[in-house]
């Protein structure tokens, strides 16, 4: 059987949509490893930005991350925010990539992110070893790339427009939501 995603297909918002979609662990089913040595930073990025969308139209915060094997490209983790779809004040985009890589060695990944990681994610990336992060938005939020530096993890901005009015919407629309994202639900509470 081929494989839908090989080394001449067009790296396109329709595969990159299809990659976004579909579990991980049936992945290797759909694309070729030569399909994914040419997915650029910027595509893995927009991936992480559908995953976001993904998020959203769960009634969501819109918030994606994928995981890559820094050797071979291949997506090993990806994940949404499901703070709202799950009931989970820890279920960001990051932690959800994390939870679907499962146990491997983080040292040897990249983790892209639709947004700048709370601290939370963010010392929870250091503490995997992940050895680079690519964040795709930190018009919307940030802070914490300086916290990711001085423990070593090579930070890379790598602004996705798409990503930023999405979150951009979202917080316009949902700031307490946004809120309880960020600080947990007591911070949503009026004085």
């Amino acid at each position: 059987m081929d494989t839908l995603l090989n080394a001449v297909t067009h790296v396109s918002e329709a595969a990159l949509t299809a990659i976004a979609h579909m579990p991980t662990a049936s992945l290797p089913v759909m694309m070729e490893d030569a399909f994914a040595r040419r997915l650029s930073d910027a595509d893995l990025m927009r991936i992480a930005v559908l995953l976001a969308q993904k998020s959203l139209d769960e009634g969501g915060c819109p918030i994606g991350a994928v995981i890559v094997d820094n050797a071979t490209r291949r997506i090993v983790g990806k994940g949404h925010n499901t703070l709202v779809q799950e009931n989970h004040p820890y279920n960001h985009g990051e932690t959800s990539a994390i939870r679907d890589a499962g146990r491997i060695d983080f040292g040897q990944t990249t983790l892209f992110t639709s947004l700048s990681p709370c601290e939370i994610c963010a010392t929870l990336l250091h503490m995997r070893g992940f050895s680079r992060v690519v964040v795709g938005d930190v018009t919307n939020a940030s802070g914490t790339e300086a916290l990711l530096q001085s423990k070593g993890v090579q930070v890379e901005i790598l602004e996705d427009p798409r990503g930023i009015a999405l979150y951009a919407g979202f917080r316009a629309g949902n700031p307490e939501l946004d809120l309880e994202d960020w600080k947990g639900r007591g911070a949503t509470r009026q004085p």
